[in-house]
């Protein structure tokens, strides 16, 4: 009873935490995308919220925070295949729902939470149901999301090594199916961004933790015994380092894997710590504390990101620059009797969120940070500018 009421009073203030940081960022223009673009479930998902509680940033990224605490909580049952120990479990939720990439997820419009979550409820039902009813689910996934792609490919190769040709024909039929639906792209000639993607899986896990979760999977390969949550996340983290290669990778369609491998992790490293004598433990606390510190860290970084502005010299600099700027710009553009101008993309669409519609008669151009030239429209943090830009009336006639 003491660890579930710990479990919920973390998921509590989790879930407070995550809502009050609504009111402080803006819909990004990858949000904006998934929001005004072609039909998806996660739209309509959205859409509902927005309807149903009013069109705000609450509203807007309820769906996502609702399926970040459900995940926490799938995490901690899931986990006690993995460790044996409560109070463990509740460690693991609490590093989870630390976890840099899982906060970000959590507040962003994007596809990784639903992957997320969506992953988790597999390997939960997974040994509580019928295999029809699983087979049921994973055709579902695979006409909700393509960033379902890699369960599929990775329960392939599970049943493919496991000697199951029947599942395996299923899932790597699945596999072809959600990539005709919504297409797979390789592309280019060899561009080299494998560094680039090494120093983003260290940013969503941090360092200690993306190193650790290597370690345990490459352990893993060494071992006999391989179970499903093991190819799942080995064989999404090899498509994307591979893959990275030759073009960028969308890190939101493979972060989620390594993530869900938590529980592997947590079982490694208790089991690690627990055949050990006493003096010989230090190595694995310290490893531990360095890790939390980092997580602590980084969330912190997350949640105050504003304050970077603050030792910036170019504000684009910073990582959630583009969950800003929009709400305030909208803002002081009505405040002046503005409701529509004509801008970029992605601004465009950003804008139209907050209300502000697209018009021909006045165009709104953004200028350098540096530029001396007068601005209509002047956006501060601090006293230090984030964005300055100019709206034109244009002659319609």
């Amino acid at each position: 009873m003491r660890y579930k009421l710990i479990l919920f009073l973390i998921l509590g203030i989790d879930a407070l935490t995550l809502f009050y940081e609504t009111s402080h960022i803006s819909i990004s223009s990858s949000g904006a995308s998934l929001l005004y673009g072609n039909f998806s479930f996660l739209q309509l998902l959205v859409k509902s919220s927005l309807a149903l509680f009013g069109h705000n940033d609450f509203a807007l990224r309820f769906v996502f925070i609702t399926m970040h605490i459900l995940s926490a909580l799938l995490i901690y049952v899931i986990s006690a295949k993995y460790v044996s120990s409560k109070r463990n479990q509740i460690w693991l939720v609490l590093i989870f729902v630390l976890l840099p990439g899982v906060v970000s997820s959590a507040i962003m419009v994007n596809h990784a939470g639903f992957i997320i979550f969506g992953l988790l409820l597999y390997l939960y039902l997974e040994e509580r149901s019928s295999k029809l009813f699983m087979n049921m689910l994973l055709f579902v996934y695979a006409l909700l999301d393509v960033g379902f792609v890699y369960l599929f490919l990775g329960l392939a190769f599970y049943y493919l090594f496991n000697k199951e040709k029947r599942e395996f024909s299923y899932n790597i039929g699945l596999y072809f199916l959600s990539s005709y639906l919504y297409g797979f792209d390789i592309y280019g000639f060899p561009r080299g961004h494998f560094l680039d993607t090494i120093g983003v899986y260290s940013a969503i896990f941090t360092p200690v933790i993306f190193i650790y979760l290597f370690y345990v999977l490459y352990r893993g390969y060494l071992s006999d015994k391989k179970d499903k949550l093991w190819y799942i996340a080995s064989t999404a983290l090899i498509f994307s380092l591979l893959l990275s290669f030759r073009q960028r990778v969308d890190i939101e369609h493979f972060a989620p894997y390594l993530i869900v491998a938590l529980p592997l992790a947590a079982q490694t490293f208790a089991s690690s710590y627990r055949v050990r004598l006493k003096e010989h433990r230090k190595g694995y606390r310290a490893i531990f504390i360095l890790a939390f510190l980092f997580l602590i860290l980084n969330t912190l970084l997350v949640f105050f990101n504003k304050e970077l502005y603050l030792v910036l010299d170019n504000p684009k600099k910073n990582f959630a620059y583009n969950m800003h700027v929009a709400k305030e710009l909208a803002q002081e553009l009505k405040s002046k009797g503005i409701s529509c101008v004509t801008t970029d993309n992605k601004m465009q669409k950003r804008l139209r969120f907050y209300s502000i519609g697209k018009c021909a008669d006045r165009s709104l151009q953004a200028l350098p940070i540096e530029s001396t030239q007068p601005a209509d429209v002047t956006i501060r943090y601090k006293n230090k500018v984030l964005y300055k830009a100019v709206v034109t009336k244009l002659n319609s006639k």
